[in-house]
């Protein structure tokens, strides 16, 4: 991909949300103010939580990770077989685990799990976090830092505040069969959002794969779009702001 770089502040041009993506690409302070004015809510479908009764939610940290065995390295494999072997992106690999340069003691990782086999996941990390040249990924697309983001991924200028986390590389894995698919994303998402909270995050913004637009039609999530559409190594993908303050979750940093 062509990355185009950018002087200031990101303009629209060119996925989960396909249905939320505005008709007319909007300014980049039009999109500001949509972003702080609205919120869809979705009815969610019934789910069947007896599909998701052993699953369970461990939200792991730097300080935290030994206490539970090999469940990073197992999520970090998972990571690897979801978006290196399966979505075929290009991310660095060692050991058999998927990494990047965001994966530091700034990060927390909700991992969802059922008798030490990983079912799914995500990263959150702080949109203050800063190493060395580094700081966020939507905000290191934004720079011109990364190589396969576009630099308008975003309608506005990269937030930089302690309530907006960032959550990245989420993901279900094909061990979850289909008729339990909505009961584990339930628990992936509810514990998304609680362990956003517990790091006193109001909003989540994150690049998210089309293949998540399914969500949106069978969970109860605030959303809005904050960023075109574009490709990652194929996948179609667009910027969302998440709303996490009324989400129910039960997830703890342990």
């Amino acid at each position: 991909m062509q990355i185009t770089r950018m002087a200031g502040t990101a303009v629209p041009s060119s996925s989960i949300f396909p249905e939320l993506e505005p008709a007319e690409k909007p300014t980049a302070v039009q999109a500001a103010k949509h972003t702080v004015r609205s919120k869809l809510r979705i009815v969610s479908e019934p789910v069947d939580r007896n599909a998701a009764t052993h699953v369970r939610a461990t939200v792991l940290s730097f300080a935290n990770m030994h206490r539970y065995g090999d469940l990073w390295g197992a999520f970090m494999r998972a990571r690897k077989e979801v978006f290196v072997d399966r979505l075929k992106w290009n991310l660095p690999i060692s050991d058999g685990m998927e990494f990047d340069q965001y994966d530091t003691p700034y990060a927390r990782w909700v991992v969802i799990h059922e008798y030490g086999e990983i079912l799914g996941g995500v990263r959150l990390s702080p949109t203050t976090a800063k190493v060395g040249m580094h700081s966020y990924m939507l905000r290191d697309a934004q720079l011109g830092l990364l190589e396969g983001i576009p630099t308008d991924v975003l309608f506005f200028e990269a937030p930089v505040e302690d309530r907006i986390l960032e959550a990245t590389r989420l993901f279900i894995t094909d061990a979850v069969p289909a008729e339990r698919r909505l009961a584990v994303q339930t628990v992936l998402m509810e514990n998304f959002a609680s362990a956003a909270r517990v790091q006193g995050a109001t909003h989540v913004i994150g690049i998210v794969p089309a293949v998540w637009s399914r969500w949106l039609r069978r969970l109860e999530l605030g959303a809005v779009p904050v960023g075109p559409r574009f490709e990652i190594d194929g996948t179609r993908s667009q910027a969302a702001l998440f709303n996490v303050i009324k989400q129910d979750g039960s997830a703890k940093e342990r």
